[in-house]
């Protein structure tokens, strides 16, 4: 997992070779004393009364107060904090993610690899993968995706990063799943052909992961051949339906 500085936002690399400890400690260490025990207590109770109780767990009340105690900053590493305490299946993780905020869902996603050890999931994945809401499809494409998530909807991931400019460094492992990928190389190409044919720039990540399924491919064009910015950090795009957009 990465850690921000104090002033920034505490990030989420959903690594589960890094102990979800580490990332409480990093945490706390940018939290102020009230929401730091605000999350200590909320830890304690989900612990205390992990699973499903009733139509709501009350450690699910404490995912939807998450922002609003700890900052919008940090409420996807709390929320995967309370989740991980609660030793959320499948079941609790889906409902969670159904009768979610796009944020809960986000931290949802992030604790599939923490949580989740089979396949089970992806269906949470797939449903993620189908909006435009670009935070949601960048927590979509992490670990549990490239470990488990099939080699043809896999594929479309990485072209919808391409589509609503979601950085391809977003994509979890992505040099082992595009290496001398073949269908990849033929989708990438396809795509490209069809934006400049309409006038329309290539995005320059699509370089980077068409070199990839080639390793005799040559370096990247320049930027500017292609007229293509730099790449942007994940965001709503406009029209992103309203449960998939809402932050808290």
């Amino acid at each position: 997992m990465t850690y921000s500085h104090a002033h920034q936002a505490t990030s989420v690399e959903d690594t589960p070779a890094t102990p979800l400890t580490t990332l409480h400690r990093h945490l706390t260490a940018q939290l102020p004393e009230a929401a730091c025990t605000w999350l200590d207590q909320a830890l304690d109770e989900a612990a205390a009364h992990p699973g499903t109780h009733g139509p709501i767990s009350p450690w699910e009340l404490r995912l939807a107060e998450a922002g609003r105690r700890c900052g919008p900053e940090h409420a996807d590493a709390v929320r995967v904090l309370i989740l991980h305490a609660a030793r959320a299946d499948t079941d609790a993780l889906t409902r969670v993610y159904a009768q979610g905020t796009a944020a809960e869902r986000r931290a949802v996603l992030h604790a599939l690899p923490h949580l989740v050890s089979g396949p089970q999931a992806l269906p949470l994945v797939e449903d993620a993968l189908r909006t435009n809401d670009t935070r949601l499809l960048a927590a979509a494409v992490g670990p549990y995706a490239a470990r488990h998530l099939a080699a043809h909807q896999w594929r479309h991931a990485v072209l919808k990063c391409l589509f609503t400019g979601v950085p391809v460094t977003e994509v979890a492992e992505l040099d082992r799943r595009a290496r001398a990928d073949a269908e990849l190389a033929r989708m990438l190409g396809d795509y490209a052909a069809e934006r400049t044919a309409a006038g329309r720039p290539v995005p320059q990540d699509l370089y980077r992961v068409l070199t990839l399924t080639d390793p005799e491919a040559g370096p990247p064009p320049p930027a500017a051949d292609h007229g293509t910015s730099g790449a942007r950090r994940p965001h709503t795009a406009p029209g992103a339906d309203g449960a998939h957009g809402k932050e808290s």
